[in-house]
């Protein structure tokens, strides 16, 4: 690993404004103490304080203090060798994604070591500054698994609380962008989270409990298909019996007629 240039607790006044079209030309590790605004792709991420961010060569850099506050950071530019870019990566981090981290004065510590091994001429110098740096990104790696797995937690709370109202009303019409805004979410992290959470789709999971009502109903009541699959949430009866012989391998009066015979015996 090759270090370009490092910085220990800068602090910078509140027009502080960083804006390189083409990047440095090497990476970017930046371990934030104040809060930043980050323009990604044309988007601005706003990145809270005690946080790690690192931008690869050749991208972008665009970062800013957030309104009406000073800006504060930590920071190596460096370049890896050989095959250190996947060693290091491999610890869990991604480029470009900011890593809130739990003890930003360990890292902090880091960084200022690198910093002050960078300025000498110490005989372990390089192998210093190495263990330094993976520390930083082994720890870090640490904070985002274990924050990956408190959020993943909460949302399987979230979402376990729409998947019961699924199975104890699944006649009541549902579409992503609906069931997702009950929570908050955007469709698309709703329906990632839900498949992660559950292994199945929303709409898998809506068609089993719309089936399992209406082989409910079948076996305890003397309703028509037609009234039982409209009572299931179907507005088609084709629709319905689809869906229900590929879920129980029978149409719905083969499945009335098999549990009737089943309850003689």
């Amino acid at each position: 690993m090759k270090i370009i240039n490092a910085g220990f607790n800068h602090t910078h006044d509140s027009d502080f404004n960083i804006d390189r079209p083409e990047g440095s030309g090497d990476n970017l590790l930046i371990l934030l103490r104040s809060g930043a605004v980050f323009n990604i792709d044309g988007r601005d991420i706003r990145v809270p304080e005690n946080s790690l961010f690192v931008y690869p060569a050749g991208r972008p850099q665009r970062y800013r203090c957030m309104e009406s506050s000073t800006f504060s950071n930590d920071w190596v530019h460096f370049i890896f060798e050989n095959d250190e870019e996947k060693e290091f990566f491999g610890l869990g981090l991604e480029y470009e994604k900011p890593v809130p981290v739990d003890d930003i004065n360990f890292l902090s510590f880091c960084v200022k070591k690198i910093t002050t091994e960078f300025c000498s001429d110490n005989p372990n110098r390089d192998r210093t500054i190495y263990h330094s740096m993976f520390l930083i990104f082994s720890k870090a790696g640490e904070y985002r698994a274990k924050k990956s797995e408190e959020n993943r937690e909460n949302y399987y709370e979230i979402l376990s609380t729409v998947r019961n109202r699924i199975y104890s009303r699944p006649y009541e019409p549902r579409t992503v962008a609906g069931t997702a805004h009950e929570v908050r979410m955007s469709a698309s992290g709703f329906q990632h989270l839900y498949r992660k959470c559950f292994g199945v789709t929303l709409f898998q999971d809506i068609i089993k409990a719309r089936v399992e009502y209406a082989c409910m109903l079948l076996e305890t009541t003397s309703l028509s298909a037609v009234e039982i699959s409209q009572m299931s949430g179907y507005n088609h009866y084709a629709h319905f019996v689809r869906q229900f012989k590929e879920m129980t391998g029978m149409s719905p009066s083969e499945y009335r007629k098999a549990r009737s015979i089943r309850a003689a015996d």
